[in-house]
């Protein structure tokens, strides 16, 4: 399914208590729905610098998405989500080590990545 692979905060503009414009259409995707939602709930509550939100957060996303959507995920689509949680923020790790940026998600990365690869039965 086509969807947008790179849902931070600031590609988000918000109006009236919902998502009003979404920025950055280069980070449009073609990937499995779970591998999307996997990737938004380990970033939609960032803000630059971009890093991981917590496990808790991500957790509560992935319910919140699940139930707005009417179906639970299955528990193979759950592992691609929490796999896919790590892909922007592994991105993101990179460009800081390139770049001699803060590691600011290369920490975070390496303090819940254990955490979301063992929900993601990595």
């Amino acid at each position: 399914m086509p969807g947008h692979a790179d849902f931070e905060a600031q590609n988000l503009r918000w109006r009236a208590g919902g998502v009003w414009v979404v920025h950055d259409w280069d980070s449009l995707a073609w990937q499995p729905e779970a591998a999307l939602v996997g990737a938004a709930c380990g970033t939609f509550a960032d803000s630059p610098p971009p890093s991981l939100v917590p496990v808790e957060s991500s957790a509560a996303f992935v319910e919140a998405y699940e139930e707005l959507r009417g179906r639970r995920f299955t528990a193979e689509e759950l592992e691609v989500a929490w796999a896919a949680s790590l892909w922007p923020a592994a991105h993101n790790a990179r460009w800081e080590a390139l770049h001699g940026d803060a590691p600011v998600c290369g920490e975070a990365v390496r303090a819940q990545a254990a955490e979301r690869l063992r929900r993601a039965n990595a």
